[in-house]
């Protein structure tokens, strides 16, 4: 199928910018040429993308679903024509590797820190990414290793298993349960819950951990990520069950409360290809990557 690359970029342009004229002079075109991509892009998709008044463009359902796919497709070619670039003048140096989101946020920018003064040539480029989506970075070479949970069991990877991370219930400081130490899972029913989705390692964990017990629960609310489950328990919306490095240091806006029977916690690890040598400056990121998670997951307890 022949891609119409000049019809998705006038329909991420006006997806983006919420109107033809707008978007016409984003990209130095006619709003009649415009309205030509688009309509030649919806013809040869059998489907319409946009919904028009006289007021403002909104998205079809099928425009919704093409527009985050179209984003990423130029992105990776944003990111392809860099590096070409880049290559034509002084060859770079690169080092790319996935990470779970909460690891991303909280460990990994110390790490870069002392990475980056050891080795300042060297760029680095994080796909903060699910575990499923880390596992097919680093199998079609495109991260060198992974720094994700120690989950994944393929003949053609190599997992080494660094640290022990426990779940957390988050609550509000305000709340009286706030005051318990530790709790259990059945003192959490009756309390509304947040739920992080099925599409994420964290949940499977939790759920095979509980297992019939998880059906008592109250999940009032579900989220995709980890970080929008934080702001909520912040708002006094609900409490969520999360790991422990969600939140770093002591937040005030926010209690963290270990929990027991069961104690339920995820591994962390890194992940890399069998077979495939890593370059000297990778080795020296997992073994900085390896400690600080250690230090980071013993410093919250």
């Amino acid at each position: 199928m022949r891609i119409d690359v000049l019809g998705l970029q006038a329909f991420v342009a006006i997806a983006e910018r919420g109107s033809f004229r707008a978007a016409a002079s984003h990209l130095n075109l006619s709003q009649t040429a415009l309205s030509h991509r688009i309509k030649k892009l919806e013809d040869s998709l059998s489907t319409p993308l946009l919904a028009r008044t006289t007021r403002q463009v909104t998205l079809t359902e099928e425009g919704a679903a093409l527009l985050p796919r179209a984003r990423h497709l130029f992105e990776e070619l944003g990111v392809a024509m860099g590096e070409l670039r880049a290559a034509q003048k002084t060859p770079v140096a690169w080092i790319a590797l996935g990470c779970l989101p909460t690891i991303a946020a909280h460990v990994m920018p110390k790490v870069l820190a002392e990475f980056g003064k050891i080795h300042p040539d060297i760029q680095v480029r994080m796909f903060d990414h699910s575990a499923s989506e880390i596992v097919a970075r680093v199998l079609a070479g495109e991260a060198e290793f992974g720094v994700t949970l120690s989950t994944a069991h393929r003949q053609d990877l190599d997992m080494k298993s660094v640290v022990k991370e426990p779940f957390v219930l988050l609550c509000h400081p305000g709340w009286k349960i706030a005051t318990h130490r530790t709790l259990t899972w059945a003192q959490l029913q009756g309390m509304p819950l947040i739920r992080i989705s099925a599409e994420t390692g964290n949940r499977i964990l939790i759920d095979d951990a509980l297992g019939a017990k998880r059906e008592t629960l109250e999940w009032h609310y579900e989220v995709q990520r980890v970080t929008t489950a934080v702001n909520l328990v912040k708002a006094g919306v609900a409490a969520a069950i999360v790991p422990r490095l969600a939140i770093a240091g002591q937040d005030k806006d926010i209690r963290a409360i270990p929990l027991r029977a069961p104690a339920v916690s995820r591994t962390l690890g890194i992940m890399t290809r069998k077979d495939t040598p890593l370059s000297a400056p990778a080795k020296h990121l997992i073994r900085l990557t390896a400690a600080a998670l250690k230090a980071s997951v013993g410093a919250a307890r």
